[in-house]
């Protein structure tokens, strides 16, 4: 919940994920805000699945792939429901999963109120 919750202009949960051992999440919270410094933390690190994630929500199909391929398929599933994919918002409501339906929306309503730069960083 604090993850989706650092998509509402809130800084304490961004905050409270650094300061309670979730740094992975502040930094793909960051990196799916744009930020090329969090998306390098995260390949530093080693957190390639998470890295793939922010791809695939920019709906890079080889960031997609990579997920599916090295079996991050709920990933990829919560990728295509930020997407607002009819397949995987359904198969998240049929799994009774709506922690991640909140999370995609969350993450959606975000990036609908964003301007993007094309040149983000590819994964």
């Amino acid at each position: 919940m604090a993850f989706a919750e650092t998509f509402s202009d809130q800084e304490q949960f961004h905050a409270w994920l650094l300061e309670n051992g979730y740094p992975e999440l502040a930094a793909l919270s960051s990196a799916i805000r744009g930020s090329d410094e969090a998306f390098n933390w995260l390949m530093q690190h080693r957190f390639f699945h998470l890295a793939a994630f922010d791809g695939a929500v920019d709906k890079q199909v080889k960031a997609k792939m990579w997920l599916i391929e090295h079996q991050f398929v709920l990933l990829a599933s919560l990728a295509d429901a930020v997407n607002n994919e009819p397949e995987a918002i359904t198969w998240f409501g049929n799994q009774e999963l709506a922690i991640f339906l909140y999370v995609a929306q969350k993450i959606r309503a975000f990036r609908e109120s964003q301007t993007y730069d094309y040149h983000k960083k590819r994964f």
